[in-house]
């Protein structure tokens, strides 16, 4: 059986495409990183690359043409501009797309996620925006897994793990406007829609600095009712192996015993290669 095709977008001002791409390259995937220009065939026609030929698309993190305007506004409104078709068929043909960081603003602010409207594109429903403490934040985060089996990414990790991971965001907080918020929170939850929420390091859920950005419900990762398209703020690619953890040297030299050599990010990726291995079968 042929390895999954992975796109990893790229664009100017994109970061953490390389480590996205070494990730799914340690699982065996074939990964490969696209520029965006590669997708609408403004390149040489060797370099040129059709969208459809991949089974899934991440958008990394970083701060896509400068995060100017606001954070993931410029990439979603030029993939909307010239891919708009292409990410519908890319849908509606079951392929996950997953958004890390700057890639989950650009989900939002594609109307992607949530995704509850009929539209595939074009009606945003939440948003992206300030850290209440109004700065960068730059910490490694708690997060428990939330998810009841819906989402494609984390088929697999048991619901209540407790997972560890870094941020770096200074518009991470997951916002729905007070009118309808109360409506729209149950739709997630009984869509099962709500991946990762933020905890403290007894699993219970915490203002900040545990929350780093007061993300409405602690909400730090969701799907759309598909479960097939997943963002999250926190970075599962900076946390693929044990000694990333900030805390590593120090457990390493007490000896503890359990440490392993991956980290808590391994498993996203993993599941979703699951998925599709499982669903190539089919």
């Amino acid at each position: 059986m042929m390895p999954a095709r992975i796109c990893v977008l790229r664009i100017e001002g994109t970061n953490c495409e390389l480590e996205t791409f070494r990730s799914f390259k340690r699982l065996g995937a074939a990964a490969e990183i696209v520029h965006l220009k590669q997708l609408i065939g403004a390149v040489k026609e060797r370099e040129k690359r059709k969208l459809k030929d991949y089974d899934l698309l991440v958008i990394p993190g970083g701060f896509s043409s400068g995060d100017y305007i606001r954070a993931g506004a410029i990439l979603a409104a030029r993939i909307r501009g010239t891919l708009g078709e292409d990410i519908d068929d890319f849908i509606q043909d079951g392929k996950p797309i997953l958004g890390i960081c700057n890639g989950f603003q650009v989900l939002v602010e594609m109307g992607l996620l949530p995704g509850l409207s009929d539209e595939k594109i074009g009606l945003q429903q939440a948003a992206l925006t300030t850290n209440d403490s109004a700065r960068f934040e730059c910490r490694s985060v708690y997060l428990r897994h939330e998810n009841r089996g819906n989402c494609v990414f984390t088929k697999g990790i048991e619901k209540g793990r407790i997972m560890k991971m870094p941020c770096a965001h200074a518009e991470g907080k997951f916002f729905i406007s007070e009118k309808g918020r109360e409506a729209y929170l149950q739709l997630l939850e009984e869509n099962d829609q709500i991946v990762f929420r933020y905890i403290d390091p007894e699993g219970a859920y915490a203002s900040y600095p545990w929350n780093p950005n007061g993300s409405v419900d602690n909400i730090a990762g969701i799907c759309d009712p598909s479960g097939n398209i997943l963002g999250l703020m926190p970075h599962p690619e900076r946390a693929f192996y044990a000694y990333l953890d900030s805390e590593w040297p120090r457990r390493a030299k007490g000896g503890e015993e359990g440490r392993g050599a991956y980290g808590d990010g391994k498993a996203i990726f993993e599941a979703v290669l699951n998925y599709l291995s499982r669903k190539a079968y089919i």
